[in-house]
């Protein structure tokens, strides 16, 4: 194993890609899971916004669409943007919501919309807590009843309600079936959202889980949570179904989930069996997982949490994924050499190249460039509230079949954002 842990971008710019001089024998290898499950390579379609499920939370035609785009594609993983196990908890007003069977006949066709390809499908399985919109949720819970502190944009969301213990093992259950019923559907795996602020997140975190009882105070209450949700969905899924978990690799807010404690709870996890880890970080207060720290150290290694995994491999033999910065084809594939993690995940650029994975395997491009959409209103620009729904547009232009549009406008998607909201508010009201 090399141990070059100075490898940058420097000299993916130095030396681009060529077939004879860099076989890309790591990223084009196989990957076995912990459960015999095998991914065909190590790409990734890491989790998305997409938004684009249907008025009802439905899966829309266009966003089974778009990942019979990206199957063409041939990574050998896609992981679904957010669908959420209850109908009353939306983090988004098009999230897809799967709580019972109503929808089964369209989770179907979702499922083979990779149909013939080799390539996995997992669901990204989640509930927002306190991350949700005011607008489109009447009602939001938390761990406990701490607010969101975003300055101007804190008015977009409630004062959460603490859960009751009931409550709490409603949405463990939940977890469960939504994870079955996918799993009934067709889809080969699924994934927990333990990142980015979501409820699982908020419940590891100290800064949003002050709880006294058996979920709060030391670590081990508050990763309780999760450990049930991936004990109940194994339960429900069986033992040969592989589940991953994406987390923080820390909350980079005084106060909040450390690295030291993520550590532990990858160890945790993986003890309990999990098939894989993603690695990310940050939430709607720090959106470290839209940003990394963008310090010049941390864009020429490309990867924002690469430091982490390189900690975190010393832990757990579980596989590892690794999310966010990734541009480079040479920088992907060495990281992948020096075997601090076993898949490479990406996401917007998979908006930009759908045909992503093919283009790695012959050659045809290098490094996949995803601009930064603003507008210059401070506080929606680091919030991500037109980044996100700058590259949901982008999926859509591929879920309808048109091709994505690098120059799009950052207005239109602030606007498109702003008619999200207004219409579910309109719905629910």
């Amino acid at each position: 194993m090399h141990q070059n842990r100075g490898y940058s971008n420097s000299l993916a710019l130095k030396y681009p890609l060529k077939k004879e001089q860099y076989p890309m024998k790591h990223i084009a290898a196989p990957f076995t899971l912990p459960n015999g499950a095998v991914l065909k390579n190590r790409i990734a379609k890491s989790a998305m916004s997409e938004n684009f499920g249907t008025r009802h939370h439905a899966p829309s035609k266009g966003l089974i669409n778009a990942y019979r785009v990206w199957a063409k594609g041939n990574p050998g993983l896609l992981i679904t943007g957010n669908v959420m196990v209850d109908s009353m908890a939306l983090g988004e007003a098009r999230n897809v919501v799967v709580e019972d069977y109503k929808d089964f006949e369209l989770l179907k066709q979702w499922a083979k919309s990779v149909e013939g390809t080799g390539v996995h499908l997992w669901p990204q399985i989640n509930h927002p807590g306190r991350q949700a919109f005011a607008a489109i949720n009447r009602e939001i819970v938390a761990p406990s009843a701490v607010p969101l502190k975003m300055g101007g944009a804190s008015k977009m969301f409630k004062m959460p309600t603490a859960l009751t213990e009931e409550a709490i093992w409603d949405i463990v259950k939940r977890f469960g079936t939504t994870a079955r019923i996918m799993k009934e559907a067709g889809f080969t795996g699924c994934q927990i959202h333990g990142a980015h602020g979501y409820l699982v997140s908020q419940f590891l975190s100290p800064n949003s889980n002050v709880r006294t009882d058996q979920w709060g105070g030391f670590l081990a209450n508050r990763a309780r949570f999760v450990l049930e949700i991936y004990r109940e969905i194994r339960r429900q899924v069986g033992a040969e179904y592989p589940i991953g978990i994406k987390i923080n690799s820390a909350d980079f807010q005084r106060g909040g989930f450390t690295e030291d404690e993520s550590m532990e709870v990858v160890r945790l996890l993986g003890n309990e069996g999990i098939d894989l880890i993603e690695i990310s970080g940050g939430t709607y207060e720090k959106p470290a997982m839209i940003t990394g720290d963008r310090k010049k150290s941390t864009v020429d290694r490309e990867a924002y949490f690469l430091t982490y995994i390189e900690k975190a491999r010393k832990l757990t033999k579980t596989p590892l994924l690794l999310t966010g910065g990734f541009r480079s084809v040479a920088v992907m594939d060495k990281a992948l050499e020096e075997g601090n993690l076993d898949v490479v995940g990406l996401a917007r650029p998979f908006c930009l190249y759908p045909n992503l994975a093919n283009q790695i395997f012959d050659g045809s491009v290098a490094r996949f460039e995803a601009p930064i959409p603003s507008i210059g209103i401070k506080f929606l620009d680091k919030l991500g509230g037109v980044e996100l729904p700058w590259y949901e547009l982008q999926i859509q232009r591929l879920g309808n079949g048109k091709s994505p549009k690098k120059n799009l406008p950052g207005i239109l998607a602030f606007w498109f954002s702003l008619k999200s909201l207004f219409l579910k508010s309109f719905w629910k009201n």
